[in-house]
C-alpha cells in the first residue's frame, strides 16, 4: 500500500477548559447502554440466584466453589468478558479524572494549538487497532514492533507527550486507577469542546492492552488516497454506519495533514500524470503553491478552510472540491450515499454535531476483549507485579478459598 497518511491539526476557538463545563448548547448526553455493546452476563448474580434455590448446605457450598472458579477463569486468563463501560465510571475512584484531563488538554492548547486535535486522532487511530486499549501510546521494544511505526501513524502522529503529561498527573492523584485508553477518550471529547464543537458525556472503564500490533496497524488503517467504498466497508465492519463514517470523517474539520499525504492528488492522480479532476482550479493553485513538486513533502496544510475552529466548514469544503485529502474529497464527488450527508452537514452543523457524538461513542465502545491492565506508564506495560502485590494477590486468593 506505500508509506501514508495525513498529519495532525490545529486547535483553537471554542473557549476556556472552565467554559466547556458551563456549556449548554451543544452539549449531548448519550443513553447509559448502547445497543453496540456486548452484554455480559454476571457470574456473581448467576451464583446468588442459585445459592438461594439450593436445600443443602454441600450443594450451596458446590454451587459458590463453582462460581469461584469461572470467576477466576473468565478475570484472570489471557482472555476476559468484554467490560461494561458507563459514564462517572470514575466517580468514587478518582471523582477529579475528567477535570484533570479537561484542564491539562486546555494547557497543551495554550502552549501549541495544533495538539488537541493531535490527541484527538489518536483515538481513531487506537480504537480501530483491536480496540479501545491504548495501544497505540506503546514504544516498541526488541520484542514488539509498535503501532508508533505503523504505516499510517510513522512521522504522522504526534502529541504522545500531551497524553503523558495526563497520565503522570492522574497517577499522582489516584495512582493506579485511570486506563490509558480512557484517557484517550476523554481527551479526544476534550480537544473537539476546546475548539468550538459539542460536549458529550464519554463512557468510561476500559482496560489498556498489553501489547501493540504494528502489523495490524498497517493492515487495518485506510491510506489517505482510500475511496469511499473502501471507506464504507472499512467502518461497516465496526458496525459503523455511511453517516457515521461521514461524520467521523468531519474530526478534520480541526488539524493539519503533511504534503506527502496529497502530492499524488497534486501531480500524478491515479497514474495519470494529471492532477485530480475533483479539486477546484483555485484550491489546487494554493496547494500547488503549498506542496510543490520535489518539494519539503513534511510540510502542512490545514484541512478545511478554519483548521482551528471545530465546525461544518470542512463539509462546506467538500461540497466546493476543496478537501484537502483524497479520502476526504471522495466523500462527495465518488459517492452518492456519502455525498447525501456531506451536503446535509454541510447546510446543518448542529446535524453533524449529533452525528458526529454518536460516531465517537459507538466508535469508543470498540474493545479488546483480551485482559488488560491499568498501566502505570502509558508508554509500556506494567511488567510482572512487585513481591508486595504478588503477596497481596496470593492472600486475597487464599482468603476466598477459606471462605469456603
Amino acid at each position: 500500500m506505500g508509506r501514508y497518511r495525513e498529519e495532525q491539526r490545529r486547535a483553537r476557538h471554542g473557549g476556556s477548559a472552565e467554559a466547556i463545563r458551563a456549556r449548554g448548547p451543544h452539549r449531548h448526553h448519550p443513553q447509559q447502554q448502547s445497543p453496540h455493546l456486548r452484554v455480559r452476563v454476571s457470574v456473581s448474580s448467576l451464583a446468588m440466584a442459585l445459592l438461594r434455590r439450593c436445600r443443602r448446605p454441600a450443594s450451596a457450598a458446590a454451587v459458590l466453589l463453582l462460581a469461584v472458579s469461572l470467576l477466576l477463569s473468565c478475570g484472570g486468563g489471557a482472555d476476559a468478558a468484554v467490560r461494561d463501560l458507563r459514564v462517572g465510571y470514575y466517580a468514587e475512584t478518582c471523582p477529579d479524572a475528567e477535570a484533570v484531563v479537561r484542564d491539562t488538554m486546555a494547557r497543551a492548547r495554550a502552549r501549541e494549538a495544533r495538539s488537541v486535535a493531535s490527541v484527538m486522532r489518536l483515538q481513531f487511530h487506537d480504537c480501530f487497532v483491536n480496540g479501545c486499549d491504548g495501544s497505540v501510546l506503546m514504544d516498541a521494544t526488541p520484542t514488539m514492533a509498535g503501532e508508533k511505526e505503523a504505516l499510517s501513524n510513522i512521522n504522522s502522529l504526534r502529541s504522545f507527550d500531551v497524553v503523558d503529561e495526563i497520565k503522570e498527573a492522574l497517577e499522582e492523584r489516584c495512582p493506579g486507577v485511570v486506563s490509558c485508553a480512557d484517557i484517550i477518550v476523554m481527551a479526544a471529547r476534550d480537544a473537539v469542546a476546546l475548539t468550538g464543537g459539542p460536549f458529550w458525556d464519554v463512557r468510561l472503564g476500559r482496560e489498556d492492552s498489553l501489547t501493540a500490533s504494528q502489523e495490524d496497524s498497517d493492515r487495518i488503517m485506510p491510506s489517505p488516497r482510500a475511496n469511499a467504498s473502501t471507506l464504507i466497508k472499512l467502518f461497516a465492519g465496526y458496525n459503523l454506519s455511511v453517516t457515521d463514517l461521514v461524520a467521523l470523517s468531519g474530526s478534520h474539520s480541526i488539524g493539519e495533514a503533511r504534503c506527502f499525504s496529497i502530492v499524488f492528488r497534486l501531480y500524478n492522480q491515479s497514474g495519470s500524470g494529471r492532477p485530480d479532476p475533483n479539486m477546484d482550479p483555485t484550491y489546487r493553485g494554493a496547494l500547488d503553491t503549498l506542496c510543490p513538486r520535489g518539494g519539503d513533502e513534511n510540510v502542512t496544510g490545514g484541512m478545511d478552510a478554519t483548521p482551528l475552529v471545530f465546525d461544518n466548514q470542512y463539509f462546506k469544503d467538500l461540497v466546493r472540491l476543496r478537501g484537502f485529502l483524497n479520502s476526504d474529497q471522495t466523500l462527495f464527488s465518488d459517492n452518492a450515499w456519502t455525498r447525501l450527508a456531506v451536503r446535509k452537514f454541510s447546510e446543518d452543523q448542529d446535524a453533524f454535531f449529533s452525528a458526529f457524538v454518536e460516531g465517537m461513542i459507538k466508535m469508543g465502545e470498540q474493545q479488546n476483549p483480551r485482559k488488560g491492565e491499568i498501566r502505570r506508564n502509558c508508554r509500556v506495560a506494567n511488567g510482572p507485579p512487585s513481591p508486595v502485590e504478588a503477596d497481596v494477590v496470593a492472600t486475597s486468593k487464599a482468603a476466598v478459598l477459606v471462605d469456603f
